[in-house]
């Protein structure tokens, strides 16, 4: 996120012309309407087991208030920021957020009149609270934050770290905080359920059970009436029954991946359906094994990134569900636009099988009856995996491989193993190319750092990396990266980042190959005001911290 001050009030973030926090102001005035009215029902297709056992813990990603996305609307976060759109950052629990000028300390001023749903007011101590809870307990520390110190400086928290949060704001800013008078007493944080949620959301839990969840709407709200009465969260066993759902108006707010969304969804209510993919700054790369061949040669990796269709890949593999990428730098548009470097503004991806063939006879490579031989006399071949049942990731490699069997003469196979062991695969490096996805965030450090970051291999575990799965490692591009996250500097990161940008374009450590938007569903029958195409103040996934944000913005339709 290029922020031109580190200062972040709600109120310079209104003059920006950001997302305005419906009822924000701590007068509990609310701009929707006099009285919460009406339901929406939220669902995921998880399978029921996700509803076997209430686990509201909000650290607890794997449990049932998390997977649902339920817990996002009882815990808060002390900031928001978009991940579309501007980039902007809206305070949420926090009135004001100011970094220094390294991204090292964090000085944040609590807002004022926020209680806590067991009616105990929330103050300074609760963020202090939370974050030493997650610097004495590893397991809760999902983000990495290296975090120093909390304390209390006067009316004001000041959180520091041991490194630059520059390009990890979001995970400092999304925190969820929770009571002290409650977490205190809690002997095991990373495992206790806590059944008795108490957080600063708008919602408390109604109901809970193994055919849902229902949350009921504060009527003593710090951000003031808040627009829906209550929320019924539904788990489906799959794609195709939360479908249904979908159509039938039994579920109003969703987030799954919709082959031919058009037609399948939005023409069953063409007034009333809306399928927006919102297209963050993370790119769909086949990540590649550069440690072994065909991968491990540089000009086969150029061939078959500049004979793969992304126009293809855009409009049957995605079904249009986001733009089709162009930038030859792999960042997403227009979102990214912003950090394209100079040399790359108008270069986009064009399929060149005559240049591909000259880089590879340039390299030794010849063809033997239309099969590609390498340089060393043996066929070329190798196996594009991802897991059974992605549909959309599994059209994409045997389209990928499709056309590079067609062009090149590489004997391209697909696999399609199950998902534990694709991941497994991932992790050790027992593939050739796989369809994958990369890190996203408010720039694009995180694309480059998934697919060029040495460091990865350093920290393997028994062989086994967390990232940077395709074991590139390029000394130059890891200095660039660890330049980029501890500047304080705008101009020393965008020197940087043109930098990462040319050795991606010259190298290809992976081969970006499509957008990868954050997909949402929902209908305007009975509440308007929802993010979207042209009002891109959030995205509309119902699991991601914003989903509060976008509840709080919803107004009765006709109203």
């Amino acid at each position: 996120m290029r922020l031109g001050k580190y200062l972040i009030t709600a109120t310079a973030i209104a003059a920006l012309g950001a997302v305005a926090l419906t009822g924000c102001s701590s007068d509990n005035k609310s701009g929707t309407s006099s009285a919460s009215t009406g339901s929406l029902t939220v669902a995921k297709p998880d399978g029921a087991a996700i509803l076997a056992t209430q686990i509201n813990n909000p650290f607890i990603t794997t449990g049932s208030g998390m997977s649902l996305g339920y817990d996002r609307m009882i815990y808060e976060p002390l900031a928001i920021v978009n991940p579309v759109g501007k980039n902007e950052t809206t305070p949420w629990l926090a009135s004001k957020v100011e970094w220094n000028s390294d991204y090292t300390q964090l000085t944040v001023t609590p807002r004022k009149g926020v209680k806590w749903s067991d009616g105990k007011p929330f103050t300074a101590d609760d963020i202090v609270f939370t974050f030493n809870l997650i610097k004495n307990t590893p397991a809760l520390d999902l983000a990495g934050l290296k975090l120093t110190d909390a304390k209390k400086v006067g009316d004001n928290v000041v959180l520091s770290f041991s490194e630059s949060k520059y390009v990890k704001q979001g995970d400092v800013l999304g925190t969820t905080i929770v009571p002290e008078h409650q977490w205190k007493s809690i002997a095991d944080p990373s495992k206790d359920a806590v059944k008795d949620a108490v957080g600063t959301g708008p919602y408390t839990i109604k109901s809970f059970s193994s055919q849902g969840v229902v949350l009921k709407s504060r009527t003593d709200y710090w951000g003031g009436t808040v627009p829906v009465a209550q929320l019924n969260y539904l788990e489906y066993n799959d794609n195709t029954g939360l479908l249904r759902a979908l159509q039938s108006g039994e579920t109003d707010w969703a987030q799954i991946f919709i082959t031919d969304y058009q037609k399948n969804y939005v023409d069953k209510d063409p007034k009333h359906n809306v399928f927006w993919g919102a297209n963050v700054l993370s790119p769909d790369m086949i990540v590649v094994n550069t440690t072994k061949a065909p991968f491990n040669d540089v000009a086969f990796r150029k061939a078959v990134n500049m004979v793969v269709d992304r126009q293809a890949h855009a409009e049957k593999a995605r079904s249009n569900a986001g733009p089709e990428l162009k930038s030859v730098t792999g960042i997403p548009q227009p979102t990214g636009d912003q950090y394209i470097a100079p040399e790359y503004k108008d270069q986009t991806f064009k399929i060149d099988v005559a240049g591909a063939k000259k880089v590879l006879s340039d390299a030794g490579y010849t063809w033997k009856d239309g099969a590609l031989i390498d340089p060393k006399g043996a066929p070329v071949s190798f196996t594009l995996q991802d897991p059974q049942g992605w549909n959309d990731y599994v059209t994409g490699i045997q389209l990928a491989a499709t056309q590079i069997k067609n062009t090149l003469g590489a004997d391209a196979k697909v696999a399609t193993p199950d998902a534990d062991t694709w991941f497994a695969n991932m992790a050790s490096g027992n593939f050739d190319a796989a369809l994958h996805w990369t890190g996203s965030g408010s720039n694009p450090w995180h694309i480059y750092d998934d697919v060029m970051n040495s460091s990865y291999l350093d920290q393997a575990a028994d062989g086994k990396v967390s990232d940077n799965f395709g074991r590139y490692n390029n000394p130059e591009a890891t200095a660039l990266l660890k330049e980029y996250a501890q500047a304080s500097d705008d101009s020393v990161r965008t020197a940087a980042l043109n930098k990462l940008q040319k050795i991606f374009v010259d190298d290809v450590p992976a081969i970006a190959i499509g957008t990868h938007p954050q997909l949402a569903e929902y209908n305007t029958r009975k509440f308007v005001g929802w993010p979207s195409e042209s009002d891109q103040y959030a995205t509309a996934d119902p699991t991601q911290p914003s989903a509060v944000q976008v509840l709080m913005k919803l107004k009765p339709a006709g109203k």
